[in-house]
């Protein structure tokens, strides 16, 4: 068996809006996200889904390698993720400015039988609006 097949967060997850508690300008209809991991460890994070108004919303594809050392952010200077998996269920991140202020982070959580995932996000969005929300999905 690979690290990948071996791995619970890698899968496809399918938004439970009925579970999830969200922030009311990120109120989805429905949302796919899809975790892959590679040889070396790293996370390959994509994400689709439908706004509230019924439009087509496609994520930025996310890279996370879960080895506690800051990275430049892509398309963002001046901020830095940085990545860990303090145990084998969860991944969190936290992204920094320059300064050293919390610019948003990310906590991934699958339960123990493997069949949900838990993500809890915060921070600024696009247009710089502060959020906070936690989304439950169900593994497909």
């Amino acid at each position: 068996m690979t690290v990948t097949q071996q791995d619970p967060l890698v899968g496809t997850w399918i938004l439970n809006p009925s579970r999830s508690e969200f922030d009311p300008n990120h109120r989805p209809q429905a949302a796919t996200l899809v975790i892959a991991r590679d040889d070396d460890g790293r996370y390959l994070v994509t994400a689709e889904g439908v706004s509230e108004k019924g439009q087509k919303v496609t994520e930025r594809p996310q890279t996370l390698i879960p080895d506690g050392q800051p990275r430049p952010v892509p398309e963002f200077p001046g901020l830095m993720a940085t990545c860990g998996r303090p145990e084998p269920r969860t991944v969190q991140t936290d992204v920094r400015r320059e300064d050293g202020s919390l610019a948003g982070q990310a906590t991934f959580i699958v339960s123990p039988d493997g069949r949900s995932l838990t993500a809890i996000n915060s921070g600024f969005d696009s247009q710089l609006r502060q959020f906070k929300q936690t989304t439950n999905w169900d593994k497909r």
